[in-house]
């Protein structure tokens, strides 16, 4: 099965059919895909106009989705490295049982829906690399109250999102699945009683 980076190049191959290219970009994001797959293509198809159908897209546009991609795996891979070396660090300190944090990296290692959309069309509209270097400051910074990529305090608590975690903290701005360790107590206490509340008023 070819890697990220062999697909890369399958992308930029000028020789290559441009359906070809287009299905190499879709394969990258089985690779590395930080709003989920439909997510991360929608996004990527929205800022470098791109129609998601298009099946021979410009191959200038192709190119500049695929660096974006890149650029934000780059942010991404140097992330993880930190948090391999952190771990390795804890082991031989004696600290083997992970926390609640390292459950959360566990299901996001390769950076596949890090900062997931649940709804595909919504998302941040800022390049990936920017939301993710957004999302690792809060990550390595003491939790807060807010959405970590847009800042703003609009978190509910879903319990029907499609993929694991089957239910958490989103963010109704740009819509990602906020990681449950950037927020303080109070912020998911409050979040879980915005959820209580809809229910009861939809009762």
């Amino acid at each position: 099965m070819a890697g990220f980076r062999s697909l890369a190049r399958q992308v930029r191959d000028p020789r290559s059919d441009l359906a070809l290219r287009r299905y190499s970009l879709r394969k990258c994001l089985e690779r590395f895909a930080p709003y989920g797959h439909r997510a991360t293509w929608h996004h990527l198809c929205a800022r470098h106009r791109i129609e998601p159908e298009d099946r021979a897209p410009d191959p200038v546009r192709l190119v500049r989705a695929l660096e974006e991609l890149e650029e934000a795996r780059a942010v991404w891979l140097g992330y993880e490295a930190g948090f391999a070396e952190r771990r390795r660090r804890e082991k031989h300190e004696g600290l083997r049982r992970p926390g609640a944090f390292d459950d959360w990296h566990r299901r996001t290692w390769g950076g596949n829906g890090v900062a997931r959309c649940d709804d595909p069309v919504v998302h941040p509209s800022a390049p990936l690399g920017e939301v993710l270097g957004r999302l690792i400051a809060a990550l390595e910074s003491e939790p807060g109250t807010t959405c970590p990529v847009c800042a703003r305090a609009g978190i509910v608590w879903r319990q029907d999102l499609d993929h694991e975690p089957w239910s958490g903290p989103v963010c109704t701005d740009c819509g990602i699945v906020v990681p449950q360790p950037v927020l303080t107590p109070g912020a998911l206490a409050r979040a879980r009683r915005i959820r209580t509340r809809d229910l009861t008023s939809a009762a």
